[in-house]
């Protein structure tokens, strides 16, 4: 069977290994892989990246999702991984390896309604109840955390959920006042603070109250992870910082108070720095993270960076979730070509800062 390089401790995990990940069975932790949307290329990541040796290292794998899709994509690629139907209370007694695949399914899908590369309210819905059902368990402590494999936001806007997006479903779960998502890629880390709104709308939202909320929850989060001092630098709104006011007032009346703010309480930040010059920055190790205003301005320069080993993790849940930086692809799914390499990541990721966690504490 085919092998994918692990880039541990090389470009994403630099900066957040810890050596004692794992070091027995029983310090392990147990992560949930929400299996993603049926109709996509989620349950082909999922199995590749449970044929590597490597994940054991990390982690005991349980996959929230449905037996029959995995098992259509086991004989799609044509290895024999033995897939096993587990209930919640079973999770900490499995025996996790390359040559099973151990599936919490809930029974929420008849696969007879599953239509590879085409959006499907049906699977929407399934998709985010696997979702939920695994941060119900993340809740509980039954798992230590979850990696996500891509949601579609069509089908499950189709399928009448208003929350579309994994962090939205998450917060609304948890309760969580304020929650954000982090891209990764090498050594660049994004934390955006609009993610799934219009442009114009996005603009509404840059408030020093807001930016403030985010420096708090980013200096908190990284300070958690390992970081002593985190070097948090903010990017501005618009073109060149504004040019003193002569392209927007954003800059002067909302964002360099948040950060006037941000200093006042012990934070090392700077900025509004114009986009053009912040990611280069942070790229070059001038800063630990950086505070983006929108989605486009921070998902742009990551997936540029490094596409296809970018990762998401939310900062604000009460458990660790990592996420894949890629779509559904339905173009791609059911062929046998996606890479995994994004899901391993996300795994490695949420293994890393869960047994971390626990380390500390």
């Amino acid at each position: 069977m085919p092998r994918y390089k692990s880039r541990v401790c090389d470009g994403v995990f630099f900066w957040i290994c810890h050596d004692r990940v794992g070091e027995n069975m029983n310090e392990k932790p147990y992560v949930g892989l929400t299996m993603g949307d049926p109709c996509g290329i989620g349950p082909e990541v999922v199995i590749k990246a449970l044929q590597e040796p490597v994940i054991y290292d990390w982690c005991n794998p349980v996959v929230i999702g449905n037996v029959e899709s995995l098992s259509k994509t086991v004989d799609m690629l044509n290895n024999e991984m033995e897939i096993h139907h587990i209930a919640d209370d079973g999770i900490t007694q499995i025996v996790a390896s390359p040559n099973s695949v151990n599936v919490i399914d809930i029974g929420n899908l008849d696969y007879k309604d599953v239509t590879i590369g085409a959006i499907n309210p049906t699977c929407g819905k399934a998709a985010m109840e696997w979702v939920s059902h695994a941060g119900k368990l993340a809740m509980t402590g039954t798992l230590g955390g979850i990696a996500t494999a891509p949601l579609n936001k069509e089908a499950a806007s189709l399928a009448g959920y208003e929350a579309i997006g994994h962090m939205e479903l998450l917060q609304e779960l948890t309760g969580s006042k304020t929650v954000a998502t982090m891209l990764i890629a090498k050594n660049l880390r994004v934390v955006h603070l609009t993610t799934h709104r219009s442009l114009r709308i996005a603009c509404d939202y840059v408030k020093k109250d807001r930016i403030l909320d985010y420096l708090r929850i980013t200096d908190e989060n990284f300070k958690q992870w390992g970081f002593e001092n985190p070097r948090i630098g903010v990017a501005a709104l618009n073109p060149h910082g504004s040019d003193g006011g002569l392209l927007g007032n954003e800059e002067s009346d909302e964002i360099l108070p948040a950060v006037i703010e941000a200093r006042k309480e012990g934070m090392t930040v700077e900025g509004p720095i114009p986009a053009d010059i912040i990611f280069h920055q942070a790229i070059n190790d001038q800063f630990d993270a950086v505070l983006c205003m929108y989605h486009d301005q921070g998902h742009i320069p990551v997936k540029v960076y490094g596409f296809e080993e970018s990762i998401t993790a939310n900062l604000g849940l009460p458990f660790v979730r990592t996420s894949v930086d890629h779509g559904t692809a339905f173009d791609i799914a059911g062929k046998g070509i996606a890479d995994p390499l994004s899901m391993m990541e996300a795994i490695k990721l949420a293994s890393t800062l869960i047994s971390g966690s626990r380390l500390s504490s």
